[in-house]
């Protein structure tokens, strides 16, 4: 697992190079670069996953990823779910890879996080498609659920029977601990449902890597 430090901040550049490789040891912060929490998703041949931006310049990032990735591979890199920037892996250094941007981005667009977006809906926490059993309790009834995606602050299941919008619940993910929360939607069979506390980072990761 990757140490405190390295899971709490993400550096910011204006350069156009794509960050380089972590030195051994080289724990230093430049003062010229802002800090700030940043957990993004990379899709890959189809499939998104989550992943740890350690480092973003407008031309690319460094990112710690946990699946394999190999030099030229093409890849899109999501920060916020309402942008998605294209690019390419220039660099792998075990669980780290460099991914140049195929043009430059403005840096300002990427730190400003405003709590409501210009058509009114919130910007979503990167999620990772997932097929997964996990139990539903709604009241005194349990239900056998699919999970079809998961982020740190929900999932979105299918159930097969209709569920009230506002109802409090408490998804017990296969092999995870009870997440109580709130039915947020439902269209068919298919329903979100928003967690009332983030699962942490490093504890999703955990259980994304387990075998299913």
């Amino acid at each position: 697992m990757l140490a405190e430090s390295a899971i709490t901040e993400t550096g910011f550049s204006l350069s156009e190079r794509v960050p380089s490789p972590p030195e051994p040891g080289d724990r230093r912060r430049d003062e010229r670069h802002l800090t700030i929490l940043r957990v993004g998703t990379l899709i890959v041949d189809g499939r998104r996953e989550l992943c740890l931006i350690r480092n973003v310049s407008a031309g690319g990032l460094l990112a710690h990823v946990y699946s394999p990735l190999a030099a030229d591979q093409r890849v899109t890199v999501e920060l916020k779910s309402n942008q998605q920037i294209s690019g390419s892996v220039v660099w792998v250094r075990g669980t780290n890879a460099g991914i140049a941007f195929d043009a430059p981005v403005e840096i300002a667009e990427l730190l400003a996080n405003p709590p409501v977006l210009g058509n009114g809906w919130r910007p979503r926490l990167p999620r990772v498609e997932v097929d997964r059993l996990a139990t539903l309790r709604a009241g005194a009834r349990t239900h056998w659920v699919r999970i079809r995606d998961v982020s740190q602050g929900g999932v979105k299941l299918e159930i097969d029977v209709p569920m009230q919008e506002g109802a409090e619940v408490v998804v017990t993910l296969e092999r995870f601990r009870p997440l109580p929360g709130t039915v947020r939607w439902q269209r068919g069979p298919v329903c979100g449902i928003a967690f009332n506390a983030l699962i942490p980072f490093e504890e999703l990761i955990d259980w994304l890597k387990r075998p299913a």
